[in-house]
C-alpha cells in the first residue's frame, strides 16, 4: 500500500501514539508510581450581547483526568482525556444549535486531550511525539486557549535543545490542530503541513529571540501563511525589589502554499511595566496590519488573552487593528480567602489600523484567589462598547472554581 505524504505523517504520529498507550499501561503496572493528573473547572459564563434578545447563560463543567509514567530508560508516556458536560445550557456553544443565544464556545465534548511519548535519552535534548499541548513563548502565535473549556491540542512532533548556555531552541512539526470547537464542528479540526522554528537567548541585556512559522492549512488555504519574527524582553530588578520589564516584538507575515491571496502584514507591539510592593502598572501597544482584504492572522493562537477578553477582535479585521491598552494590577499573599488574592483592570482602546477609525473600547477586570495549592476561585468580566456600526456591545462575566492535581 501506498502512502501520501500526509497520510504516512499521520500513520506515523498514530503509530507513535498508540506505542506511548501500550508503554504508559505497562509502566504503570510495573512500578505501580505513575502520577495521576487530574483538572477540573465549573465554570458560570453569562454573556449579554447586543442585538440578542436574551442573555446567554451557561454552566459547565470541564474535567480532564490522566497518567504520567515518569522517566523510564529515558522515556517518559502521558495520555489524558478529557470531559466537557453543560449543566445549564441557555447559550450557543457552536455545535448545539441554539443560535438564538449569544455564544458561548464551550461544546459538550468528550475526547483525547493529550497522547504523547517523551524522550530525554539525548544530551541537552527532549523530544516528544504524539497528541499534546504547545505555549510558544506568550501563546501570541500558537497556544494552548486554556481559558476555554476545551483545551486546543496537536498532533505533533516537538524537539527542544538547550545545548548553550541560556538558549533554547524548539523545532515542532505540526500535522493536526484539535481545535476548541471539538469534532461535532465544521472547524473543529485542521489538517496542517506546518514547520515551527522557535528560540530564545538570555543576555545582561534581556532575551532576544526569533522565530518563523511555516503552515499551510489543508482545510483552509487562505491561512496558510508564512510569519518570520524577532522579539526582546526583559527585566530590572532595582535596589528596593522595584521590578521593571518590557517586551517588543515585530513580525512579517506572507502568503504560502495553496494560498489564494497575495500579501505581506506586519505585527507590532511592546510594552512596559512596572511592579513594587504588591502594585503592578503596564501599558501597551499592539498593532495588527490589514491591506483592506485581510488582516495578519494568528489562528493557532491563545487569542482570548489578546485586544480583549470580550473576544470581539478574534479575526483581525481587514482594515487591521491597533490596540492601546493600560493594565493595573494588585496582589497580596494575606488573602482575607485563602492563601493569596489578586485583582487586574484593563483599560483597551480600539481603532483601524488603516484611517485610524474608531473600533470601541473595553474594560476587563479579574480577581482570583488561591485557596489552597490545588483550589483557586476566580471571578472575571470583560464590557464592551462598540462604535456606531459595530461591532456590536458585549458584557462577558464569568466564575470559575478550579481543581488541579
Amino acid at each position: 500500500m501506498i502512502l501520501t505524504e500526509t497520510k504516512s505523517s499521520k500513520t506515523m504520529l498514530m503509530i507513535g501514539c498508540a506505542f506511548g498507550l501500550a508503554a504508559i499501561t505497562g509502566a504503570a503496572l510495573a512500578q505501580s508510581e505513575p502520577d495521576i493528573l487530574l483538572n477540573a473547572r465549573l465554570r458560570y459564563e453569562q454573556v449579554d450581547q447586543e442585538g440578542f434578545a436574551d442573555r446567554a447563560n451557561a454552566l459547565t463543567l470541564r474535567t480532564r483526568l490522566g497518567i504520567d509514567s515518569g522517566e523510564i530508560e529515558g522515556f517518559r508516556f502521558l495520555v489524558e482525556a478529557e470531559n466537557v458536560l453543560h449543566l445549564v445550557d441557555d447559550f450557543n456553544s457552536s455545535t448545539n444549535g441554539r443560535t438564538g443565544f449569544p455564544v458561548v464556545a464551550d461544546p459538550e465534548e468528550t475526547e483525547l486531550n493529550r497522547l504523547q511519548v517523551s524522550f530525554t535519552g539525548l544530551s541537552d535534548m527532549v523530544a516528544v511525539l504524539g497528541r499534546q499541548r504547545v505555549v510558544l513563548g506568550d501563546a501570541r502565535h500558537v497556544g494552548n486557549v486554556g481559558f476555554r473549556q476545551n483545551e486546543q491540542t496537536f498532533d505533533a512532533f516537538r524537539l527542544t535543545w538547550t545545548g548553550q548556555e541560556g538558549g533554547t531552541f524548539n523545532y515542532l512539526y505540526l500535522d493536526r490542530v484539535h481545535r476548541i470547537f471539538g469534532d461535532d464542528h465544521p472547524a473543529g479540526e485542521w489538517d496542517l503541513d506546518a514547520h515551527l522554528f522557535d528560540g530564545d537567548y538570555a543576555t545582561r541585556l534581556g532575551t532576544f529571540g526569533g522565530f518563523v512559522y511555516l503552515v499551510d492549512n489543508q482545510d483552509v488555504a487562505a491561512l496558510s501563511t508564512a510569519t518570520f519574527g524577532a522579539r526582546w524582553s526583559g527585566q530590572h530588578v532595582t535596589a528596593d525589589n522595584t521590578n521593571l520589564a518590557w517586551l517588543a516584538e515585530y513580525a512579517r507575515q506572507s502568503d504560502r502554499g495553496d494560498n489564494p491571496a497575495s500579501f505581506d502584514l506586519d505585527l507590532f507591539r511592546a510594552q512596559v511595566s512596572l511592579a513594587a510592593n504588591g502594585w503592578s502598572g503596564a501599558i501597551g501597544f499592539e498593532s495588527l496590519e490589514g491591506d483592506g482584504v485581510r488582516g495578519f492572522s494568528t489562528p493557532l493562537a491563545t487569542l482570548h488573552a489578546y485586544q480583549g477578553w470580550a473576544d470581539v477582535f478574534l479575526t483581525t479585521p481587514a482594515n487591521g487593528i491597533r490596540d492601546a491598552y493600560v493594565r493595573f494590577g494588585w496582589a497580596t499573599a494575606q488573602s482575607p480567602i485563602g492563601e493569596s488574592l489578586s485583582a487586574a483592570v484593563i483599560f483597551h482602546d480600539f481603532e483601524a489600523g488603516n484611517g485610524g477609525g474608531d473600533l470601541g473600547s473595553e474594560i476587563d477586570a479579574v480577581v482570583t484567589t488561591r485557596l489552597s495549592a490545588h483550589y483557586a476561585l476566580e471571578l472575571k468580566a470583560a464590557f464592551y462598547n462598540g462604535p456606531a456600526g459595530g461591532p456590536a456591545d458585549r458584557d462577558k462575566v464569568w466564575l470559575a472554581f478550579t481543581v488541579n492535581y
